[in-house]
């Protein structure tokens, strides 16, 4: 039986998005969306795609897939201070199948009610399955990775570790008993920092999402603010999920490697540290912006002692 056409599948599972955010003058539907940018702040746009059994598997669920896909995008939102407005969605699809889409949409819709963003448009092909989302927000005091400065303490915004361990449990590789649900939403259902970004925005200097792993996102605010890091890694919070599917060292190194976590590592001058306390947030100190002797890099201590993870952060080639 011959599933819906290219025309029909923006007709019947996407054209209905609800218009969540403001700007939005012409939505799906025409050749392109029509938007009214916020008069102050700057535009901040990213885009990210997922291929099937790269980024999750071929047959997971389709609504899971979805909110995967844009809570992902939305961290790259939050990273920089921004607030969610609009996203397009370009889907490539092996073959055209009801149900599959129905619930895909279902899962992509809910999420973006869920961050107040609006669908605006996108593309529909066939191919191998992936999901490619655009999305862009606004920001009146964004946050960039070339802001650290030496002296800086180092943040990360809550535990970091459970997704990479929950992934053999996601990908049927590995048993998991009561934890099996806690892993499927720690790999499918990441949580965008957006609201504690917001409330640092005028205190810290630098930010950037860990999808890659901690050490190695840290290495990329070092690299553009041409600093160095010393970061304690017993001070790094480490998800109790990980503990629990992957033992205390190798959990360790999760936390430190692992990625997927989209939590924030952030830093902030000295100056802005007791009023830092003060917002009474749930984030964590692991170290100190330090002078860059040659090369900027990360150093990784445990107990006072040098530590080196035994792997590196995830790259695509």
């Amino acid at each position: 039986m011959r599933g819906p056409g290219e025309f029909e599948i923006i007709r019947d599972f996407f054209a209905g998005a609800k218009k969540l955010s403001e700007g939005v003058v012409v939505g799906i539907g025409d050749d392109c969306a029509l938007l009214k940018p916020p008069a102050q702040g700057l535009l901040a746009t990213s885009v990210d795609t997922l291929v099937a059994d790269r980024h999750f598997p071929a047959d997971a669920d389709p609504a899971a897939i979805a909110a995967r896909a844009l809570r992902v995008n939305l961290s790259d939102l939050a990273a920089m201070n921004a607030k969610p407005l609009w996203f397009t969605l370009a889907l490539t699809l092996p073959e055209s199948d009801a149900d599959w889409l129905r619930e895909f949409s279902r899962g992509l819709l809910e999420t973006a009610e869920l961050f107040g963003i609006s669908l605006v448009g996108g593309d529909t092909t066939r191919g191998p399955l992936s999901v490619t989302i655009q999305v862009t927000g606004s920001s009146k005091l964004p946050l960039r990775r070339d802001g650290a400065r030496v002296g800086d303490g180092i943040y990360v915004s809550g535990p970091v570790g459970a997704a990479s361990a929950a992934l053999p449990v996601v990908l049927g590789q590995a048993a998991a008993g009561h934890e099996r649900e806690e892993a499927r939403r720690a790999y499918y259902f990441p949580e965008p920092q957006l609201a504690l970004a917001a409330a640092i925005g005028e205190l810290a200097g630098s930010a950037v999402d860990i999808s890659d792993g901690l050490l190695a996102d840290l290495g990329h605010i070092c690299n553009a603010s041409r600093v160095s890091a010393d970061v304690h890694m017993e001070s790094v919070p480490v998800s109790p999920l990980a503990r629990q599917l992957a033992g205390e060292n190798r959990a360790l190194e999760l936390a430190a490697t692992g990625g997927d976590d989209y939590q924030l590592c952030f830093t902030v001058p000295e100056k802005h540290w007791s009023a830092l306390e003060k917002l009474g947030l749930d984030i964590a100190r692991i170290g100190t912006i330090v002078p860059a002797e040659g090369n900027p890099g990360v150093r990784s201590w445990l107990d006072g002692k040098p530590w080196s993870p035994t792997r590196s952060g995830y790259q695509h080639f």
